[in-house]
């Protein structure tokens, strides 16, 4: 079972990002399952949402304490609450921020994680251009799916399809192929 865990802030699409992949999970014929979890319910409030994917029935409800990947659409959250709580050392990171790991003051990760799982992504910009407003999730779960590989970028445009129409839905899928292309491109310049 792959486990995701998305942080972010009231407002900034965190819930719809993981039923998007979750949808795109089960577009690809697997077991999906997605929720939030909410402090208080207003806009720019911290929010949590989980995501599992499986190849088997899930049975579990509970919130995601030991995820295999970490979304973080709001950077302002980094050192207000413990992100990275019970990620392994295998686990990913995906950042929504056009700074370094160590402009954001957590380049200590490279110390405990693969520096080639974890990314920073400008999603907000990304979806600025595309998108024409401040909503990154559809950008950082293309990022997801070029860093893991554990969704496939076509799948995650049907899941966006089903859930957008028209123009919103095209503009959303250029924000994910643009993020997927960021991410994949800074994969092998590291690699080089």
């Amino acid at each position: 079972m792959f486990q995701v865990r998305i942080h972010g802030r009231g407002g900034q699409g965190v819930v719809t990002g993981a039923e998007l992949l979750s949808v795109a999970a089960f577009i690809e014929g697997r077991h999906s399952q997605a929720f939030p979890s909410f402090g208080s319910e207003r806009m720019g409030a911290p929010v949590v949402a989980f995501c599992r994917i499986s190849d088997s029935e899930i049975r579990m409800r509970e919130p995601v304490i030991e995820p295999d990947a970490l979304i973080i659409q709001d950077p302002t959250l980094l050192h207000q609450v413990d992100l990275f709580s019970g990620l392994s050392k295998s686990g990913y990171i995906l950042i929504n921020s056009a700074k370094s790991f160590d402009e954001l003051g957590v380049s200590v990760l490279f110390e405990t994680h693969s520096a080639e799982r974890m990314k920073a992504v400008p999603a907000t910009e990304i979806a600025m251009k595309h998108i024409g407003r401040p909503l990154p999730n559809s950008s950082l779960l293309g990022g997801f799916c070029a860093l893991t590989g554990e969704i496939g970028l076509d799948s995650l445009k049907k899941a966006i399809g089903e859930k957008f129409r028209g123009k919103t839905a095209q503009d959303n899928i250029s924000a994910a192929e643009s993020a997927f292309r960021f991410v994949r491109e800074s994969m092998h310049v590291a690699a080089d």
